[in-house]
């Protein structure tokens, strides 16, 4: 075991402060990664403030961060994938029994027996597992990514997240080229969706409250902005969409959007609103219509998304702060003031 540094929150109420915490020395499958850049995530906020105390309470201390980029210390003896100086991610999961239909599938995110990156038991130390708001972490090959060297490794970092949670439903109800695309909602997970049904050849229509999101829409690949409080906008568009990913997390209409999509069209929520959507059944009904829901992808699509990022020089927009403004950033997370999402230089960490 060795020590390293991190920020932790030692309870619902309390700010992030620098700590101290162990970590496993890595075994001969293990990789041990220098964390460079670690996006945050809304969820690291409710798990920091156990806002899911009923489905996935606290522990306390907790060290929230699961968009990891870094740079490989070491790797063990049987390691064949990485080595030493290699650039290296690690997302939301770190295990999984690896025996189950779902992971022999490629679809750990289900697996009955995942462990999460942070906050879940931990099975080599006792305890929970510790995330990447730390300067370096400890995971099995198996759950570590290859990030392509062309890329921006700050903007890289929310990919592991935001951008797997958004790219995994567009590949799984196919978007491709010639297919009507809706985004509801402009924020970490839209502005990253956007992107990628840009980048698949979708013809993309953003939807908002906010008409001064217009511009930035249009310049993050949109072909059209439709401001959802304007009827005669969304009439406009009725019946019209292969496919909408619904990215909102606040309470709203879900079924103005059902009535967008055309026969066989889905419209799938990424965004977790806390109060249960009413959801009209004669939407579904006429039009053979799909309302689904979708996590983060497995780590062969994942891997598959990274890639398709180098291909398409695709990162998330970021504004990238030090360990020290985490608190500050939180604040502002709660008032969605930031474009698009965070990322923690990690060697402000380095520097204390």
């Amino acid at each position: 075991m060795y020590k390293t540094k991190a920020y932790s929150a030692a309870s619902p109420t309390s700010s992030l402060i620098p700590t101290t915490i162990t970590r496993r020395d890595p075994t001969e499958h293990d990789i041990q990664i220098e964390i460079l850049f670690c996006g945050i995530c809304h969820s690291d906020l409710h798990q920091a403030r156990n806002e899911w105390s009923g489905a996935m309470p606290t522990v306390y201390p907790c060290i929230p961060g699961h968009e990891i980029v870094g740079r490989v210390l070491q790797a063990g003896t049987a390691v064949k994938t990485f080595k030493a100086g290699d650039l290296a991610a690690v997302g939301c999961m770190v295990d999984s029994d690896r025996t189950c239909t779902d992971c022999l599938d490629g679809l750990e995110q289900f697996c009955k027996n995942v462990t999460l990156t942070y906050n879940f038991p931990d099975k080599h130390l006792g305890g929970v597992t510790y995330g990447g708001y730390s300067d370096s972490i400890v995971v099995d090959e198996r759950f570590v990514l290859r990030i392509p060297a062309n890329i921006n490794l700050a903007g890289a970092a929310p990919l592991l997240c935001a951008g797997i949670t958004t790219y995994s439903p567009m590949r799984h109800w196919g978007v491709t080229k010639g297919k009507k695309v809706g985004v509801v909602g402009l924020g970490g997970l839209g502005h990253m969706a956007v992107k990628f049904a840009h980048a698949l050849g979708a013809h993309v229509v953003i939807f908002t409250t906010s008409a001064n999101k217009k511009e930035d829409a249009l310049r993050l690949g949109a072909n059209e902005v439709v401001i959802s409080r304007n009827s005669d906008e969304m009439k406009k568009h009725a019946g019209s969409f292969d496919f909408i990913l619904d990215a909102v997390s606040a309470d709203h209409d879900i079924n103005a959007y059902i009535e967008l999509l055309r026969r066989d069209g889905t419209i799938t929520l990424v965004g977790a609103p806390e109060k249960p959507l009413a959801v009209a059944a004669f939407g579904l009904l006429f039009g053979r219509r799909s309302l689904s829901g979708s996590p983060i992808g497995g780590i062969p699509e994942t891997q598959e998304m990274l890639d398709f990022c180098g291909k398409h020089n695709i990162t998330a927009d970021v504004e990238v702060i030090p360990i020290q403004k985490v608190n500050e950033a939180y604040d502002r997370l709660l008032k969605s003031d930031v474009k698009y999402r965070f990322s923690i230089d990690m060697a402000s960490l380095r520097s204390e």
